[in-house]
């Protein structure tokens, strides 16, 4: 009885493990569904992914600042894009997504 408990309790603590480390936000996914719309086309002034003229001037302002104007919004962009189902981390992971091309 001992064995199956210890096995069942290493099962466990391994299901645990995979779901933690699965749980990173995939950022493209998220711009793909939620960001996208804007920061494709320039929507109301959205910089768009991997134009780096558009993004110098906000990243001068440092990742803190950009992840906050992301989250709580700034100027034409609503907070979360629109989408306030989104975590706090979803949306920094879609900010990192769109700033790849350009760091």
């Amino acid at each position: 009885m001992k064995k199956v408990t210890a096995a069942l309790l290493a099962g466990a603590a391994a299901l645990a493990f995979t779901a933690t480390a699965q749980a990173e936000p995939d950022g493209e996914a998220i711009y793909n569904q939620a960001c996208m719309a804007c920061h494709m086309t320039g929507a109301a002034g959205a910089p768009i992914r991997g134009d780096e003229a558009a993004w110098a001037p906000r990243l001068e302002k440092g990742m803190d600042t950009l992840y906050a104007h992301s989250i709580d919004g700034f100027q034409a962009m609503p907070p979360k894009g629109g989408h306030m189902g989104l975590s706090d981390e979803e949306v920094k992971a879609s900010v990192d997504y769109m700033l790849e091309p350009v760091l």
